[in-house]
């Protein structure tokens, strides 16, 4: 029997609680395990609900290795699926190099006190995941995620080599809220006001934050977005294991209204992630501006729309020029319907479970640590469609692929 635990109990924690539970030739015995226990509590109540199946819960903090090792051990855990903060992927990883476990999460390492997305500290867990014969799998969401696998299919079915890649995320949902992040303010934050990065002729280029920015017409009705520049790290690692790869951006939409609010915290100071002094004490104003935003996990029950991720790749085949348009677009209600989080989160969490999945069976199983590109695309693709991911790939003109026209 396969145990496993989930660290992280936000909105991709439901997803993924909820996703295993439904597998349970997969996943055997399930713990959830937060810092805050009651929201594990209350998601396996739903999880009972829902699937019928029973997860236990747990309290621990993810900063405390010791702690997290002896959890692991405890539960008997064969993977550790973290969908805490970015923050603490490297001391969960310390703690299953120290229990004897596999590691599986959703986005790269960074540190607290800088805004800097790169693999470089997870890399540098090679040597150790192979001397302990463990299997780290990095990145297992949607961007990064699924995005990885769909520019690895490509490559596999479509390409002899890839010359361009555009990844473009566009959410077309409305929470009603003047405004709200969604999935983790914090990080939220962090991310889209860090400098872009794109890649370009052998090297990262840098630019103001969503100084760059097109209109975008989402394929089936989606409908029609301003679409920005900013960096993201699966163009990290999809360039280092894809050297054919010239030009590498990254895309995600946002409303006007989010980004004037935006630049109105920014104004204020309310994005800093440095400390302050406030009433004898020190803060940081973004974790303050967390703590009074809308919870992101809350968003479900009134969003409404869909999402529509996908890739915009050109390269050769046969030494002609080719492009395609590899996507996948998602409803926020019926994902709220089968398991109570808007599509953010879900999309997150089932390429997280499916990682998962992956690993368990032995399919992309292997000593070391790996990005998601680097394992055949071919069965993760074949999940995506039977859990509640369908994809579409559609050929390309190169004139289309170059003014993002695919709808």
């Amino acid at each position: 029997m396969n145990k496993v635990l989930i660290i992280g109990a936000g909105g991709v924690g439901n997803v993924v609680a909820h996703k295993c539970a439904m597998l349970p030739d997969v996943f055997g015995e399930i713990t959830l395990a937060s810092r805050t226990v009651s929201k594990c509590k209350a998601i396996a109540a739903d999880v009972k609900a829902r699937t019928g199946r029973s997860i236990e819960t747990a309290a621990v903090d993810a900063d405390d290795v010791a702690r997290t090792t002896e959890l692991i051990r405890e539960t008997g855990a064969r993977l550790v699926i973290n969908v805490a903060l970015p923050y603490q992927d490297l001391s969960i990883m310390d703690a299953c190099l120290e229990a004897g476990a596999d590691y599986l999460d959703t986005a790269n390492y960074e540190p607290k006190d800088v805004a800097k997305f790169e693999y470089s500290w997870q890399w540098a867990y090679q040597k150790r995941f192979l001397v302990a014969k463990r299997s780290a799998l990095l990145g297992s969401g949607f961007d990064p995620g699924v995005t990885n696998v769909f520019t690895a299919w490509a490559l596999k079915h479509h390409f002899d080599e890839i010359h361009t890649l555009d990844i473009i995320d566009v959410n077309g949902g409305d929470h009603g809220h003047a405004f709200a992040t969604n999935f983790n303010p914090e990080i939220n934050i962090r991310e889209v006001t860090a400098e872009c990065r794109h890649w370009e002729d052998g090297q990262f280029v840098e630019t103001p934050p969503m100084s760059e920015h097109r209109g975008f017409t989402c394929p089936e009705g989606v409908g029609s977005y301003e679409i920005y520049r900013m960096y993201h790290e699966e163009l990290e690692s999809l360039t280092k294991h894809i050297p054919t790869i010239r030009r590498a951006q990254f895309w995600m939409s946002f409303s006007p209204n989010y980004l004037k609010h935006l630049e109105v915290l920014q104004n204020v100071g309310m994005t800093r992630i440095d400390e302050v002094e406030y009433g004898g004490q020190q803060i940081i104003p973004l974790q303050f501006l967390k703590a009074v935003l809308p919870n992101p996990g809350d968003l479900g029950k009134r969003t409404k729309g869909r999402t529509c991720i996908g890739n915009v790749i050109t390269g050769v085949k046969d030494g002609q020029p080719k492009a395609v348009y590899i996507y996948n677009i998602c409803d926020h209600e019926k994902c709220f319907e089968e398991v109570g989080s808007q599509a953010i989160s879900y999309t997150t969490g089932v390429p997280a479970m499916i990682g998962a999945k992956q690993m368990l069976e032995g399919a992309w199983r292997k000593d070391g640590v790996w990005n998601m590109e680097q394992h055949d695309p071919d069965p993760f693709m074949a999940d995506l469609d039977l859990h509640g991911l369908p994809w579409t790939c559609v050929e390309l003109t190169p004139e289309q692929a170059a003014a993002f026209e695919v709808a």
